[in-house]
């Protein structure tokens, strides 16, 4: 049974199905989805949420129509551009926290693009585990045309993308799609558009194949052990990881399962 906790006049929508997979969905076609102050409110509200529920193990990040966002709304844009440099810098900081809700949402994230990402929206991708793109998908870093620049969604465009293509693509703002999004590391699978959702639930099928706990702890593993010193205390920290999740009744359920040549009791 599906749960949602949205009406059809919200610009963010977000329910959980029966299998634990939570959709929150951009409802704002009229405007290419575009966000603005409450919508990342409401996103953060959503992220926080879903941080704490163990009953949903992956999360979708989608929209409704043509475009996947615009990025910033021109109409938020415009009252911030009058704002002071303090209630810029407190604007900022909301979207900075959304951000980082995304981006360390313990669960396993998909984001399923499938048409235009600009400016901020290349950020709420580049802050998803998984990124599915139609072929029809294109994505620009645009800030640059408005003399401004993507700095709160910079950490995470650099970490999907590199240093070097984010020094070109921060600067010139260059329009590209989905094939070149794929070789810089942004995207991960290339589907026509009509396959963008079987793509989706293939993905969803493969993941819960998994421990739910075991992809949570290999998702924050991943994320804390980038770029450390290989040193005797991040050996020690790894084997108590794997040590610890051995003797889960997660990890021990799955080594069962093998030894016994049997389905898991998560599938």
């Amino acid at each position: 049974m599906n749960t949602s906790i949205n009406t059809e006049n919200e610009k963010v929508l977000f329910e959980v199905n029966e299998q634990g997979v939570a959709t929150v969905t951009l409802n704002n076609p009229e405007k290419h989805n575009a966000f603005d102050d409450e919508i990342i409110k409401q996103l953060t509200s959503i992220f926080n949420d879903i941080s704490q529920r163990d009953d949903i193990s992956i999360m979708v990040f989608a929209s409704i129509g043509k475009s996947f966002s615009a990025g910033a709304d021109l109409g938020w844009m415009k009252r911030m551009a009058s704002y002071s440099y303090e209630d810029n810098l407190k604007d900022a900081n909301a979207l900075a926290q959304m951000l980082k809700a995304l981006n360390f949402l313990p669960q396993t994230t998909i984001a399923k693009v499938q048409g235009a990402a600009f400016g901020g929206a290349v950020g709420l991708a580049s802050c998803c585990d998984i990124v599915i793109a139609s072929t029809k998908a294109s994505f620009c870093l645009s800030e640059v045309k408005l003399g401004l620049i993507p700095a709160t969604i910079s950490p995470y465009v650099v970490d999907a993308i590199g240093l070097k293509a984010s020094r070109r693509y921060f600067q010139t703002a260059e329009r590209f799609f989905s094939d070149k999004a794929q070789q810089l590391g942004l995207v991960d699978e290339i589907v026509e558009p009509d396959n963008l959702a079987n793509e989706i639930e293939a993905m969803i099928a493969t993941l819960l194949a998994n421990g739910s706990q075991a992809r949570r702890q290999a998702k924050k593993l991943s994320q804390e052990v980038a770029f450390q010193t290989i040193d005797e205390a991040l050996l020690t920290d790894t084997s108590e990881r794997i040590a610890a999740i051995r003797v889960s009744a997660e990890g021990q359920e799955g080594l069962s399962a093998f030894f016994e040549k049997r389905a898991p009791n998560w599938q």
